[in-house]
């Protein structure tokens, strides 16, 4: 019997990312895991580190060492940090890999505004232009051919996600905005997973709410920059990050104020068709059926809407984790391979 699968490579994956795609691996038809990487779960097999996959095929793969060689050909997702990415990404795609890169490093195409939301200067910035932002549902046709041309395939963050997801629909009346607020709130993988800070910490989160980093998350200029090619123009946009006390989801709730009031069934109509043809969209009647727990570990994005006068009020759930992270990741290798679109993210 001749095997189907495709052998791939996980870097970082005993992170929050890394995790999330060994467990979509699990349902995936054609990707099989055979080389993954975690310094601190080095010679330890994937069923004594995450024992909810014992069980699967690759149960018994043991974790290498980053500095470990990578077997020839493997495509390769990267859920490393940014400055492992920005470093590694550009050599393994000269390698002729297919590279799904998770982290931020090559989202951003103005060194300056990389340098100070990431607070790096980037080892090799030339190939963020040889990048593909890596949101489906706007750059199916660059993220296609990605691949064949060369480039690295940046996924989208998890924030940008949850709101380009709920303005993409809008594309042709994106331009008409005078200004877009965005309200968004992140279970506590989302905004700090391991990061070593009590505020991250259950103690922290418990029967607590909070905003972070407020004026000067590292997702505004992403959004800002993706939305501005989508729509062809540059919004005034402003974003402001909130901890909910949970693990994963983001809820997002976007006002924009309209230049002059518009025809708001005409609007929804519009959105209605984009998401109709989009097998992650769903478009719900009313925002108030917009809710996390029907996104949760799922690759679906929820949109609902309303409007009054000159001003759109849209709401916009995800899991931060799947269609935030690793979910799109895999929706975006099998795009660059020539697999069904939907694969291993339906089941």
């Amino acid at each position: 019997m001749v095997d189907s699968k495709i052998d791939i490579a996980v870097l970082g994956a005993g992170g929050l990312t890394g995790r999330e795609l060994l467990r979509l691996f699990r349902h995936h038809p054609s990707f099989r895991p055979a080389h993954i990487t975690s310094d601190h779960y080095a010679s330890q097999t994937v069923a004594e580190v995450f024992s909810e996959l014992d069980g699967a095929d690759y149960s018994n793969l043991t974790f290498s060492k980053h500095s470990d060689t990578i077997p020839e050909g493997l495509p390769v997702f990267m859920a490393t940090p940014n400055k492992e990415s920005a470093e590694i990404a550009p050599k393994l795609r000269q390698q002729g890999r297919a590279v799904v890169d998770l982290s931020g490093s090559f989202r951003i195409s103005n060194p300056q505004v990389f340098e100070s939301v990431y607070g790096f200067s980037h080892p090799n910035f030339d190939w963020v232009q040889k990048s593909v932002f890596g949101f489906p549902e706007m750059f199916r046709d660059e993220i296609k051919s990605a691949h064949l041309k060369g480039k690295i395939l940046a996924n989208p963050g998890c924030y940008p996600t949850s709101v380009i997801g709920a303005l993409a629909p809008l594309q042709s009346y994106l331009p008409k905005a005078n200004s877009i607020i965005v309200d968004s709130k992140s279970g506590v993988s989302g905004a700090g997973g391991r990061v070593e800070d009590a505020g991250f910490s259950f103690g922290g989160v418990y029967e607590n709410f909070r905003a972070y980093k407020v004026l000067k998350h590292q997702h505004e200029p992403e959004i800002v920059e993706q939305i501005g090619r989508w729509a062809n123009f540059t919004p005034d946009l402003l974003f402001t990050p909130h901890l909910l006390p949970m693990f994963r989801g983001i809820f997002s709730t976007i006002v924009i104020i309209w230049k002059e009031p518009i025809d708001t069934e005409q609007l929804f109509n519009s959105a209605k068709q984009f998401c109709e043809s989009e097998p992650f969209l769903r478009l719900r009647s009313s925002p108030e059926e917009v809710q996390l727990k029907n996104v949760q570990y799922t690759n679906y994005i929820d949109i609902g809407m309303r409007s009054r006068e000159n001003k759109t009020v849209i709401v916009s759930a995800i899991d931060n984790l799947v269609k935030g992270a690793a979910g799109q990741a895999i929706q975006n290798m099998n795009l660059m391979l020539g697999l069904k679109e939907t694969a291993g993210l339906l089941e």
